[in-house]
């Protein structure tokens, strides 16, 4: 399974959008550099409200920019990096990937799928609305999270558009996305 990256972004502050760059550098371990939710422990204010010593394992959040399209049918306008992610894809089923998949990004970048980013109500203060079209139920009526995955880096390295992005599946049985 491989795809693209089609944009990188990064805020040093916290806001619910980040702005577009020409790359951006993983560090392993820690995330995004110059990012405001890299670190070893948890960044995100809900969950440091809670236990700030978690790990972060919301290091890197990628979403597929097949999402935009899908929801542009809708009436709404999401570009890359307006729901807070740092890498947007296309061509990878990123919602699909069992948890422990390893996604090598580039000439040196890996990081290590932990789970589902878990949309909150921030996306409906972007655009109104859009929370509804990012949440669903499946056929069995089971909830359906598609703002994308998450993940820690394992290998740093700088990642840009237009890089490769290969995934290697860890040996079965595959324990499938949950929220983190």
């Amino acid at each position: 399974m491989s795809g693209t990256v089609t944009a990188v972004s990064s805020n040093g502050t916290y806001s619910f959008t980040k702005p577009n760059r020409d790359s951006v550098t993983l560090l392993a371990g820690l995330g995004v550099a110059g990012d405001v939710h890299a670190g070893v422990t948890v960044k995100h204010r809900s969950r440091v409200a809670h236990d700030p010593t978690q790990p972060n394992l919301r290091q890197v959040h990628l979403i597929h920019e097949e999402l935009f399209a899908e929801v542009g049918a809708d009436g709404f306008t999401v570009t890359p990096g307006d729901l807070g992610e740092n890498i947007t894809t296309r061509g990878i089923d990123l919602l699909g990937l069992p948890t422990g998949t390893l996604l090598h990004i580039g000439d040196e970048a890996v990081v290590e799928v932990t789970g589902l980013r878990n949309p909150c109500r921030q996306i409906d203060a972007f655009q109104g609305g859009l929370l509804k079209r990012v949440v669903g139920r499946d056929a069995d009526g089971n909830l359906v999270r598609k703002t994308g995955i998450m993940s820690v880096v394992r290998t740093g390295g700088v990642v840009r558009p237009g890089d490769r992005i290969e995934a290697l599946l860890p040996d079965e049985p595959h324990r499938p996305l949950e929220k983190v």
